[in-house]
């Protein structure tokens, strides 16, 4: 053990870590600059200087889209872990293992119900910090028990999507959760209930070829990378340069993928008005 180990060791029991300067200020990935995290947090985890979107989780999104005290998180669903018994660099069961120690949540789907400005909803958060947000059987089901819930409760499904795709260590079964999802979204039409999606960085590969671009409403948050492949393969592939802001949301906005660009701060607000046009056209009807 070198001599400055030794003394951050020291320092350690004199300077307790959650006042440490890494938990006390934020880098901002859009501009560099330092933020005070109790300023990020305030403001609802986007940038004071620039406005950059950080990536956050299920519990965090969750309290910032429910009415206060009003949500409850459902019970995951039970899956097969490693049904391929898949193994690259290290087990699958592995890096299930690692990801479920350190977000603290089963899989990378969590589904909540409650209301949103006194609206019923059923919401679903894809967590990127859990393997990417790759969907597997674990995401398809949570998915489907959603959808299933929202049913019962008679109220829209509201998914927020972060993802790198399908998840590769359980194969074809990853993919089959691509016509699972399709199959729910219609469930959920059938009996006259919003599918709403807002889709927040990054979402891609086979989340934004099924259920990411199925809403009754394409919202995302400002800046958010959406696609299917990804640049440099599309550039690859087409031998050309493609547009700047090329697949991100406000360039799609711009060319009829989305329906709208709404900030953080106004996404509370806007899906309960969105909950109660859309609920009431097909109620009408």
């Amino acid at each position: 053990m070198s001599w400055l180990t030794n003394v951050r060791n020291a320092l350690s029991y004199v300077i307790p870590k959650k006042e440490s300067p890494d938990t006390l200020w934020h880098k901002c990935k859009g501009c560099g600059q330092m933020v005070f995290q109790k300023e990020l947090a305030d403001n609802l985890y986007v940038c004071p200087n620039c406005a950059h979107h950080e990536r956050i989780g299920p519990d965090v999104r969750f309290a910032q889209i429910f009415d206060a005290g009003s949500f409850t998180t459902l019970t995951p669903p039970k899956v097969q872990d490693d049904p391929l018994k898949f193994r690259d660099q290290k087990k699958y069961t592995d890096r299930i293992k690692a990801a479920r120690a350190a977000t603290g949540e089963s899989d990378a789907l969590i589904n909540a119900t409650g209301t949103i400005e006194g609206r019923k909803a059923v919401v679903g958060v894809q967590d990127f910090a859990f393997m990417g947000g790759s969907m597997g059987l674990a995401v398809g089901e949570a998915f489907v028990r959603g959808v299933e819930a929202a049913i019962s409760e008679g109220a829209p499904y509201i998914i927020f999507t972060a993802a790198g795709g399908a998840r590769m260590q359980e194969g074809i079964l990853s993919l089959m959760q691509m016509p699972r999802a399709t199959v729910a979204i219609q469930m959920l039409h059938d009996v006259g209930l919003p599918y709403i999606v807002v889709l927040t960085d990054p979402t891609t590969g086979g989340v934004t070829a099924s259920y990411a671009m199925l809403g009754d409403v394409q919202i995302s948050e400002p800046g958010a990378l959406i696609g299917f492949a990804g640049q440099r393969v599309i550039e690859q592939t087409i031998r050309e340069k493609l547009p700047e802001g090329f697949q991100r949301a406000e360039y799609l906005l711009d060319h009829g993928m989305l329906d709208m660009v709404t900030p953080r701060a106004e996404l509370r607000p806007t899906l309960a008005r969105l909950i109660d046009y859309i609920g009431g056209q097909r109620k009408a009807a």
